[in-house]
């Protein structure tokens, strides 16, 4: 066994740096998060390459890409990093003396109003425990759950989920039409084609077509027969929500998001005769002992 490991390139350190690559598919990016200089960074790839005898990384001057190799390699890094990871949570949990900490990802498609229910239980029965929040695509997300990174992601899942990965939670997130209330005036919300021709003659803002999300809503919305092209795409729905009560448009939001938002006279919620919903889950790692804290926030969550 010593003789395989003295000969075989299974540092962690260097591990960890080819997964930082394959994670921002980018030298720069991937130097920058490991404090290196990207000079120091691709001598570790090339070294790492010479060891394995094996290519990694095609590399061009506008883009990094993974061969079969590096993709068969970066998975197997992942779990051994996030079990590395986890393992050292576990001790500084049960023997640290610094305070306990979740690490919790969520989905910019989120709003502010789904929050407290993952939050608010927690943080009232043990507040001793820090909670780390990063906004994240749910593909980072997914990627920093196998690495170990975070502890729970939060998201509108892709289907289907890898087998890594364990849904903790789920809840029905139903969606509204809101409109700026002084357009909302004119609408013709009593006869069911005028409505529809009003509404392909306004100004439509969407969620951000390349999240799983916006890849939903569209598919839900064209066997709706909606044609509805926007004018704006953004990746939240509070400031979604914000604009069109400054008149910007028409959208379709979740309606839990509307909860916090303060000025509601200024928007009209418009009948559809169909609802879109989508899932929001909550995701940890399977086959991964989480410490208790991490459980105990697990169990918390009010959705």
């Amino acid at each position: 066994m010593q003789q395989y490991l003295a000969r075989k390139p299974f540092d962690l350190y260097a591990l960890h740096l080819f997964h930082l690559v394959v994670k921002h598919r980018s030298f720069t990016r991937a130097a920058r998060e490991a404090g290196l200089s990207q000079s120091a960074l691709t001598r570790q790839m090339q070294s790492l390459e010479e060891r394995l005898g094996l290519a990694l990384i095609n590399r061009t001057t506008r883009s990094v890409e993974i061969t079969e190799a590096g993709l068969f390699l970066a998975a197997e890094a992942a779990r051994l990093i996030g079990g590395v990871a986890s393992a050292l949570d576990g001790l500084q949990a049960e023997f640290g003396s610094v305070r306990p900490e979740v690490r919790v990802s969520v989905s910019r498609t989120l709003a502010m109003a789904h929050m407290p229910g993952l939050f608010h239980a927690n943080h009232q029965r043990h507040p001793e425990v820090v909670c780390r929040i990063s906004y994240n695509t749910s593909s980072s997300i997914l990627t920093a759950l196998d690495a170990g990174e975070i502890n729970v992601g939060v998201m509108c899942p892709p289907s289907p989920l890898p087998d890594s990965i364990k849904v903790t939670h789920r809840f029905k997130d139903a969606f509204e039409l809101i409109a700026p209330a002084m357009i909302a005036a004119k609408a013709p919300v009593k006869r069911a084609e005028p409505f529809r021709l009003w509404m392909a003659q306004q100004p439509w803002l969407h969620i951000d077509s390349s999240t799983h999300t916006g890849k939903n809503l569209r598919r839900w919305m064209k066997r709706q027969h909606l044609d509805l092209q926007p004018t704006m795409e953004l990746d939240s729905f509070d400031l979604i929500i914000n604009l069109v009560a400054s008149g910007f448009g028409l959208a379709f939001v979740p309606r839990r998001a509307l909860a916090l938002y303060r000025r509601k006279e200024s928007i009209v919620t418009l009948p559809f005769p169909e609802r879109f919903e989508r899932d929001v889950v909550a995701v940890t790692r399977k086959h991964r002992k989480q410490t208790q804290h991490v459980q105990r926030f697990v169990s918390n969550i009010l959705f």
